[in-house]
């Protein structure tokens, strides 16, 4: 029933999962600046702005449509070889995206209530995450290496 989609339904994921990674590395990239920045500034007031946005108008719903278009993807037959070991991989990978975007989220409530605790750098770290994590996912499903 969805074969016939099957295109349509890959573009529409590829692209979701792109704005889903655009969002999650700019993100601590903006924490980063916010760190420099006085709390209750003009400066603090303006990324607290930028934060929300970014991940309320963009990343969130990037991420939703992404697991939409995803799930759509693996229920086609014969778009998955489940019994290979890269899937597992993939997934792995994939959930810990998840849960790097909610401990995004949890640091821009942190910064929103002016109760930060992470350095700079420690932000700088965590935004090597997301792209680690991608490149584990885009080798498993280009690669197959197992």
């Amino acid at each position: 029933m969805l074969l016939p989609w099957y295109l349509w339904i890959k573009a529409f994921h590829v692209m979701s999962v792109m704005a889903w990674m655009a969002g999650l590395f700019y993100l601590p990239r903006l924490f980063v600046y916010h760190c420099q920045v006085a709390a209750g500034s003009e400066e603090s007031e303006r990324f607290k702005i930028m934060e929300r946005r970014l991940l309320r108008a963009i990343t969130t719903p990037a991420m939703i449509s992404s697991l939409l278009f995803g799930g759509l993807l693996v229920s086609i037959p014969g778009v998955i070889s489940w019994s290979y070991g890269w899937w597992d991989v993939k997934v792995a990978a994939l959930v810990g995206m998840f849960i790097f975007h909610g401990c995004c989220a949890r640091w821009r409530k942190e910064f929103d209530c002016d109760k930060n605790t992470h350095s700079e750098r420690f932000y700088r770290i965590a935004n090597e995450v997301p792209t680690v994590l991608m490149m584990v996912i885009v080798i498993m499903v280009i690669v197959k290496p197992f």
